[in-house]
């Protein structure tokens, strides 16, 4: 039989996945149901709520307590804490008692990880970077396996390249990767092709396969010394299913100024006019940039935009006659 301490702990780790009769308990954790009303009690006596309910679909589980008793955490659950807390801290929520208890919160995480589990969230910290807040859009989140970004990091951290293949070519490249970045819950690698000869910021939702290479490579000059920054220039030129060119009366230090740095890139044109290069998954997402940008501007492209504006002028030129 089990000591008594490793039984408790495994009757915590039950509860706290669902609630279960104490027959089931019992079974499963191979002792009488009296020694386990004993374990409950133990539970209690250390500040966890165990609730016991009467009747057919009675049973125990953990309710609220009154106040915070410690957590067990599985190898996936503790990975995925640190990781979150990790990039929450990097981004900064802007709220000072938030920011010095994750800081305090994420130490302690990485005090008790296991060393296995510790060099896996190294990697996924060090290769991270966190991409700018920017203004709420309709565009939907591409979430990434843990697996992939694991995989990926690892790479990243033993400067190992890395076989990608892409969902819409289907065909495997290898890359030589630098660095994961963060923004807007999407993920993206900057990575060199060796294929194309080229700098990439490659959407990691849209790799269906990585695996790493036991090739490793010496790192060469990355192509913006804020890597961010590239891939922000990067997605609104090809990273999106809609971009958009427009002509913006105003000086581009001045539409740089307003702008939120992910929205796009800007072109000075001359002392009095600028381009804008941007993009979105959804032309009403455009619209809602230009509208933001209290500036006259002029749509050069697509066609599409230009239509569903003039379709958005007409409602408002309607309301306002209304």
């Amino acid at each position: 039989m089990a000591s008594t301490t490793t039984r408790v702990l495994r009757l915590l780790s039950l509860l706290q996945d669902r609630s279960y009769t104490g027959r089931e308990l019992a079974e499963r954790l191979g002792v009488a149901e009296r020694t386990l009303r004993q374990d409950i009690q133990r539970l209690r006596e250390l500040g966890y709520p165990v609730h016991a309910e009467r009747g057919a679909v009675g049973g125990y589980r953990i309710g609220q307590g009154a106040k915070m008793p410690p957590l067990l955490l599985d190898d996936d659950e503790a990975v995925a804490v640190a990781l979150a807390v990790g990039l929450a801290e990097d981004g900064s929520t802007g709220i000072a008692d938030i920011d010095a208890s994750l800081t305090r919160a994420l130490a302690k995480l990485q005090q008790i990880l296991p060393k296995r589990l510790q060099r896996k969230v190294t990697a996924l910290r060090s290769a991270t970077a966190v991409g700018p807040a920017t203004v709420g859009s309709r565009e939907p989140d591409a979430p990434v396996p843990a697996a992939t970004l694991t995989v990926v990091a690892g790479a990243i951290r033993d400067g190992a390249t890395l076989f990608a293949t892409r969902a819409d070519t289907e065909t495997e490249t290898e890359v030589e990767p630098y660095r994961l970045i963060s923004w807007r819950r999407r993920w993206f690698l900057v990575a060199y092709d060796l294929g194309a000869h080229v700098w990439r910021a490659l959407p990691v939702a849209d790799l269906i396969r990585v695996r790493s290479a036991s090739r490793r490579f010496a790192a060469r000059s990355l192509p913006d010394d804020d890597l961010v920054a590239f891939v922000l220039r990067e997605v609104a030129q090809t990273g999106w299913k809609v971009h958009a060119r427009v002509t913006v009366l105003a000086p581009a230090e001045t539409v740089i100024a307003r702008i939120n740095p992910a929205v796009g890139i800007v072109e000075a044109v001359d002392s009095h006019t600028s381009v804008l290069v941007t993009g979105a998954d959804a032309l009403e997402t455009i619209a809602i940039y230009l509208s933001m940008l209290m500036m006259d501007f002029r749509v050069d492209g697509p066609p599409e935009l230009v239509a569903h504006i003039r379709t958005l002028a007409r409602r408002y030129t309607e309301a306002l006659d209304g």
